[in-house]
């Protein structure tokens, strides 16, 4: 899957003192984006950690800032996969104006795949295809 857009809008709630939305916002945003990844691809966060025991760890994020969004302001997620092993996944971030495309912000996330006792795990083979993880020819130290 390329990517899937998730449209929201600014709620006042999500703005500070000068009128736009605090930077803290934009990793809620790129959250949201990301469980409506998993859910356009027929998949769902909530049942990959009860039936499968698997937590997806945030092990870095990135947030560049380009242009301030304001209160009731549409905004576009855009999110795709952009690196996916058996064991970590990389989500690309676009946030637009739905108003005119103005980019207001990019950015990623990784995260490891961990087991509930939170050491890391392989991701179980049946979401392999859905999130385009190749795993001929890889050799991983276990």
């Amino acid at each position: 899957m390329a990517s899937v857009e998730t449209r929201l809008r600014v709620r006042y709630a999500e703005t500070d003192q000068m009128g736009v939305v605090y930077h803290a916002n934009y990793l809620v945003w790129m959250e949201v984006g990301r469980v409506e990844y998993w859910r356009a691809s027929g998949l769902r966060y909530r049942d990959m950690e009860r039936e499968d025991g698997i937590l997806l760890v945030v092990a870095e994020v990135s947030c560049r800032y380009l242009s301030p969004a304001v209160y009731d302001e549409e905004v576009i997620v855009r999110t795709s996969v952009a690196e996916a092993t058996p064991r970590m996944i990389r989500f690309d971030y676009e946030l637009l104006a739905a108003d005119d495309g103005r980019k207001l912000a990019t950015g990623y996330t990784k995260h490891v795949f961990c087991g509930a006792d939170r050491r890391p795990a392989k991701l179980p083979q049946k979401y392999h295809e859905t999130l385009g993880i190749k795993t001929t020819g890889i050799k991983e130290n276990t």
